[in-house]
């Protein structure tokens, strides 16, 4: 009788291994859940960093190929089917999915650590750029003459000017426009006279010229809008100013083209044309 009995009837040896395997596939398909959850929101961040991230920064998207790149050796998973575990074939599935998840948040973390690195790169880029007048407009009496072709003060020849004459009163505060570091602090009773230069990377520099007295030495490292000297009017000049120069990569650029962070449109389109006027240049 007892053998027909567990015939016909699961053992309750059988009813607990069945209910068992149902709570592991239980499991499991709540882990596969999981898992394509957290793929999803990590193809999420893949995008960002790509399509956003990426190419606000300048820097090329990561190729597909390197992000789908799979994980090697088609015995990777041997031990595994050797073992003839129940439902083997969702522990290998699992087990890829996981992998291949791992690898992507590697590939990711090595992505965004790329991403910091260009940000404060580019953060360091903008800091470099001179931005900013260095002569505020409260304290500035006119720009006096601009980049171009202009008559010499002197020789009343036309000759290039190669910066910005800002006319202030002798002792107006003048500013650095960009971080960087003094590297010439010079004086000389001809030519630029008291004279500041200041290297700020990435091929940028600026020259502050005819000054009055400096509140910097070479050297120092100074931030955008730091005090460096006063508007004086030493050296070849007729008349208290600064007279002001952008260089980019060694070359003389105008300007006026760089103060965009002190100017709203209607401002930046005026200081153009008071700029683009040809008078008399106030000194070298």
């Amino acid at each position: 009788m007892a053998r027909i009995k567990y015939y016909y009837f699961e053992s309750p040896k059988e009813l607990l291994l069945k209910n068992e395997v149902k709570e592991m596939e239980f499991y499991y398909d709540n882990l596969l859940l999981e898992v394509n959850k957290l793929q999803s929101q990590l193809g999420n961040m893949e995008h960002r960093d790509d399509n956003i991230y990426r190419v606000v920064l300048g820097a090329e998207p990561i190729d597909k190929s390197i992000r789908d790149a799979g994980i090697g050796g088609i015995d990777r998973y041997e031990d595994v089917r050797r073992k003839n575990i129940i439902h083997e074939d969702i522990i290998v599935r699992l087990s890829e999915q996981v992998d291949n998840l791992r690898r992507k948040i590697y590939i990711e973390s090595k992505s965004q650590d790329e991403v910091v690195e260009l940000a404060e790169s580019k953060e360091k880029l903008f800091a470099a750029i001179p931005a900013i007048q260095p002569v505020a407009n409260k304290q500035l009496i006119a720009l006096a003459s601009g980049f171009g072709l202009r008559i010499h003060p002197i020789y009343k020849v036309k000759k290039m000017h190669t910066g910005v004459d800002f006319a202030a009163a002798i002792g107006t505060p003048i500013y650095a426009t960009a971080d960087g570091t003094v590297d010439k602090v010079d004086v000389s009773f001809s030519g630029y006279g008291k004279v500041i230069e200041i290297d700020h990377g990435f091929g940028y520099r600026s020259r502050y010229a005819h000054m009055h007295g400096f509140a910097v030495s070479k050297g120092q490292k100074i931030k955008r809008g730091d005090l460096i000297g006063y508007v004086g009017n030493t050296g070849l000049s007729t008349a208290p100013h600064l007279h002001y120069e952008v260089f980019v990569n060694g070359i003389h650029a105008n300007p006026v083209h760089y103060f965009f962070n002190d100017l709203n449109p209607a401002e930046y389109e005026k200081i153009i044309e008071l700029a683009s006027i040809e008078n008399q240049s106030l000194g070298m």
